[in-house]
């Protein structure tokens, strides 16, 4: 099961850390020797410092990155799916998941809405829950290395926190589509081509031109910064929230297919999986 319970960190489980500088959060990434794969206490250790960043007022912007040579590039396929959730049946195992899913929906919502805008530098592998996490940024600067998809389909298991539909929203339904049913790579060219990165600097200039632009944000009135956000925001994410309901179900149901474990395997296995819709 998902352990949601406490505030701490422990030592030498840190995923993600927190700096503040000059007027900046800096949320980084900081489990590069797995490529900053994502799990659920990934998940937990965000809510946390979403919470920390959203009451602190020193705060005017925050600055997501990461550490190595991927932003993040998804989920762990080496373990079970990517963490798996028990049940004494396939019904309660499905409710399980939907739970679990929407918890994680609750904890990608405080982040994406916090006061504070958000600009990610992304370099390398930004895949799967990466790629997610990243479109949650008000801002998004690529490295001109960096590589972005959705694979989910491939392993058998739906698109689970959202980063459909917010493509469908930034790049419309067809790109949403096209990207999320096939799990095809796009470079950082194609990437700023359908709006869903806005800059694209070199490697190494990568981290200068992010937080130049963050600290930018953070020089302007707070009370205006913010009010922009949430205005552009409520337009913008109009209907998000049920929208995410349906993907919580659609995700629950695909992670406790035959489908789903026959991808993870073949996936782990580097070969090709055989699905039968079951």
């Amino acid at each position: 099961m998902i352990d949601t319970i406490g505030t701490d960190i422990p030592e030498g489980e840190e995923r993600l850390r927190l700096d503040i500088e000059d007027g900046l959060g800096i949320l980084t990434l900081c489990h590069p020797r797995k490529l900053n794969a994502w799990s659920w206490e990934s998940t937990r250790q965000l809510g946390i410092f979403a919470d920390r960043i959203r009451f602190d007022d020193s705060i005017r912007a925050v600055l997501l990155r990461a550490e190595g040579r991927a932003f993040c590039a998804g989920i762990d396929v080496t373990a079970q799916n990517g963490g798996a959730i028990g049940g004494r049946s396939g019904a309660e195992r499905t409710r399980n998941y939907y739970e679990g899913l929407r918890w994680v929906h609750e904890r990608f919502r405080t982040f994406a809405g916090l006061p504070q805008p958000i600009v990610a530098a992304v370099q390398g592998y930004c895949l799967g829950f990466g790629f997610e996490l990243a479109l949650m940024a008000d801002v998004r600067i690529a490295s001109d290395d960096a590589v972005f998809a959705l694979p989910e389909a491939q392993i058998g298991v739906a698109v689970d926190a959202g980063g459909d539909l917010r493509i469908a929203r930034d790049a419309g339904a067809g790109w949403a589509k096209l990207l999320s049913l096939t799990g095809r790579r796009i470079d950082a060219a194609t990437a700023e081509r359908l709006r869903l990165v806005q800059l694209i600097t070199p490697v190494a200039e990568l981290t200068k031109a992010a937080r130049e632009i963050a600290g930018e944000i953070a020089a302007n009135a707070p009370l205006a910064v913010q009010g922009i956000k949430r205005g552009i925001d409520a337009y913008a994410d109009a209907g998000m929230d049920a929208a995410l309901d349906r993907v919580a179900m659609n995700a629950a149901i695909t992670l406790t297919s035959e489908d789903s474990r026959a991808g993870y395997a073949a996936k782990g296995e580097r070969r090709a999986a055989a699905f039968k819709g079951k």
